[in-house]
């Protein structure tokens, strides 16, 4: 039965080209585009970047030096040059996976299995994700033991690596699996409007999730311990007293285990708001700086960024299942990619796939609104503690992160959250 199985995708794959329509045209379309479009943006970058390597632009050249400038440029463009093999990679897996007969394959060995459709879609969903983690991994291991090992940001051991994967995959058997299992269980037993039972679902897990991750996940891959240098954990306090703002508490955690890099960040709502700095941020940056860098995070929450994310992502996932829920009823959907047995899992898993090819072109639109929020959260930054400080850290960070300060201005339209080195810093002085 196997072998049958295993020889029948490709014994079929002529006849698969061969029942292309409309959906089929779609998807190789938004590929194709999709894929020019980033390697065009990939080369724009790097070329760009190198373009400008050779001088510091003047509003940092009195603290950056050339050679940092241009250890920035030489990161940028090796990140670049592996994002687009990771372009390359997944689009041929998509194809592998659909018009290849990949799915397919999956499905009719899970269906041997003798389950219910609940549970083989499940495994056969899960079991994609597995195997596309595997297939990417060569990428990762690339980043992290070449790339950042180059540039000297990589503190990650092989075992600590493994470790890591190790644990994401025990974190998405133990949440993914009873999430897939709940979805796939109202996809079957809720009728036609199965898509707004699994969009509720989907809001509450994801708001379970956020309010988990800083107390029961994250110390799970990371330690965090509270900040202990008093002079700037009484700074702190008052500035969230002064901000209105009550949080879980205030956490340094081991970013240095990993990698070099430096960072802040704001995590959970509720009761378990936190504020989490990384341990190579709290030993390059002042107390001053440390403070406004705290306040930019504050910002976000103080303009209800948070908030405003949530209800977009909210929108956005309602939207896509409305779509799904009817597309999930169209034979021609699921021919059309190479599956000739429709199911409700795998209307659910041709749609995770094909989906990010249509909204890549609307990225810049995102990226651009993400822009407007650090803006803003900068503002705010600057009337609760210093403008000039959030500048000089933000300098600091540019440097010991090596980030580029010449982006080419396109890629950054689609790709960058945050705005550009210059822009932003020119924005805070002026202010």
């Amino acid at each position: 039965y196997h072998l049958t199985t295993l020889r029948k995708p490709f014994k079929h794959f002529k006849e698969r080209f061969l029942t292309l329509n409309l959906f089929s045209g779609l998807v190789l379309a938004a590929l194709a585009a999709g894929v020019a479009a980033r390697l065009y943006l990939a080369a724009r970058q790097a070329r760009y970047v190198r373009r400008h390597a050779g001088a510091v632009p003047a509003a940092f050249a009195d603290k950056i030096g050339l050679a940092a400038h241009q250890k920035a440029a030489r990161y940028a463009v090796a990140k670049t040059r592996l994002g687009a093999a990771g372009v390359v990679l997944s689009a041929a897996l998509l194809l592998l996976w659909t018009f290849g007969g990949g799915l397919e394959l999956l499905d009719d060995l899970w269906r041997g299995a003798g389950w219910g459709e609940v549970y083989t879609g499940a495994a056969l969903i899960l079991s994609f994700v597995l195997i596309g983690m595997a297939l990417e991994m060569p990428l990762s291991l690339y980043a992290t033991f070449v790339i950042e090992e180059r540039f000297g940001f990589n503190k990650m051991t092989g075992k600590l690596f493994a470790m890591d994967a190790v644990k994401g995959v025990v974190l998405l058997l133990a949440l993914g699996a009873p999430l897939l299992l709940a979805a796939l269980w109202l996809m079957e037993k809720t009728g036609a409007l199965w898509w707004l039972y699994v969009w509720a679902l989907w809001q509450a897990f994801s708001l379970a999730v956020m309010w988990a991750y800083p107390r029961f996940i994250a110390p799970w891959f990371n330690e965090f311990k509270p900040l202990q240098d008093e002079a700037l954990k009484n700074r702190i306090t008052a500035l969230l007293d002064r901000c209105g703002f009550a949080s879980n508490g205030v956490f340094v955690m081991d970013g240095s285990r990993r990698s070099g890099h430096g960072n802040a960040y704001f995590t959970g709502f509720g009761a378990n708001k936190r504020i989490v700095f990384y341990d190579t941020l709290i030993e390059s940056l002042n107390a001053d700086e440390t403070e406004a860098v705290l306040a930019h995070e504050l910002g976000h929450y103080k303009r209800g960024h948070i908030r405003q994310r949530i209800v977009l992502m909210a929108a956005m996932s309602l939207g896509g299942l409305g779509i799904l829920g009817w597309l999930i009823e169209n034979p021609a959907f699921y021919h059309g990619l190479g599956v000739s047995r429709a199911s409700s899992y795998m209307g659910l898993l041709l749609f995770m796939l094909v989906a990010p090819l249509f909204t890549f072109f609307i990225s810049p639109l995102f990226s651009r609104h993400s822009r407007k929020h650090e803006y803003e959260a900068d503002d705010y930054a600057r009337r609760m503690s210093s403008a000039d400080c959030l500048a000089s850290a933000l300098i600091k960070m540019y440097e010991e992160n090596a980030g580029t300060l010449t982006p080419d201005p396109l890629h950054s339209a689609f790709y960058d959250s945050h705005p550009p080195a210059a822009a932003r810093i020119a924005k805070l002085q002026g202010a």
